[in-house]
């Protein structure tokens, strides 16, 4: 391989510096380019030669990838690798992986804390009490968490941990994914359910799927109606699972009890947007996985990826 090959481009990034990933690759004898492209045109000059990516947020079209002569291996930081053409990287043999244990703890308990303050009803208390009105029984209904049923849709890595927080609450636990089976669930003390009776039954429902065809969308005006009108809904997964008008309006007209928002279709969320306006909701501006402790440990097992390509050693966290 020829040194102009040898080049791992960081398409772009958020962080104060790239000193962990130069920790890990400082070593492998490849030259790390912290590109920061802000287009197209960017991409296609700073990606062509390059042995590696390891991207944020841009857009990885098909355009850039059959634009790749050298490219080894695409790295996302973060679980989500919606920004990225699958299709093209495979056909063009191209190995994408993402990181998605940088960030459980942070993920899980930012979903518990959005569940547990709209199941005590404590945003709808906080209001009234700033109101002047002063009763000591909150405003919605609230059974107790023994009573109640915490329900994951999805049962990767992070709804794991999720169920297995919510279980020292004594919550009752059920999750649906059809690629887990029953006996897998039951030895984590979580009942296998049906999308139909996740919906029927819960009273926390927590989203934690991957973006896809089959998941576009997947709670709407018709799947929000098939929900018990205190339940509460939470996102800390991807956006674009939600139909956020339809469930502004759900939440407008107390089809459901509440909401605990992170991600959102379009970021930053419009200020027009009448989600802002419905009420029982908290809304955070994706800020789930986020503490000190998980970005210098994105960025490391994000390089370790490349440094597992470059060393000839089975990849981690292939998604495709």
């Amino acid at each position: 391989m020829n040194s102009s090959t040898k080049k791992i481009v960081i398409t772009d990034h958020g962080f104060s510096n790239i000193n962990p990933e130069k920790a890990v690759l400082e070593q492998s004898g490849y030259e790390l380019i912290d590109a920061q492209c802000r287009s197209e045109a960017d991409l296609l000059a700073a990606t062509r030669d390059a042995f590696a990516l390891i991207v944020q947020w841009a857009p990885i079209t098909e355009t850039i990838i059959r634009n790749l002569d050298h490219c080894r291996l695409i790295v996302r930081y973060g679980i989500g690798v919606d920004n990225l053409n699958l299709a093209a990287a495979r056909e063009r043999q191209i190995p994408v992986c993402n990181v998605p244990d940088y960030c459980i703890d942070e993920v899980s308990d930012h979903t518990l804390a959005l569940a547990m303050a709209l199941h005590r009803q404590i945003p709808a208390t906080d209001l009234r009490v700033r109101e002047g009105v002063w009763k000591i029984i909150p405003p919605g209904t609230v059974p107790a968490c023994k009573d109640a049923l915490f329900t994951t849709l999805g049962f990767g890595r992070i709804a794991r941990v999720v169920l297995q927080k919510a279980a020292a609450f004594h919550f009752k636990l059920a999750a649906f994914d059809p690629f887990v089976s029953e006996e897998e669930m039951q030895a984590l003390g979580v009942q296998k359910i049906t999308f139909e009776e996740a919906l029927a039954n819960s009273d926390i429902l927590s989203l934690h799927l991957p973006l896809n065809d089959t998941t576009q969308h997947l709670i709407n005006r018709e799947t929000l109606l098939k929900m018990k009108s205190n339940a509460v809904l939470i996102n800390t997964s991807r956006g674009g699972l939600i139909n956020t008008i339809d469930l502004a309006q759900a939440l407008i007209t107390g089809s459901i009890g509440g909401a605990g928002i992170d991600v959102f279709e379009q970021e930053p969320l419009p200020e027009d947007h009448p989600i802002r306006q419905a009420p029982n909701t908290i809304l955070t501006s994706h800020t789930a996985w986020y503490s000190q402790r998980s970005i210098p440990i994105l960025q490391q097992f994000a390089a370790e990826e490349v440094l597992r390509m470059i060393n000839g050693e089975p990849l981690k966290n292939q998604v495709t």
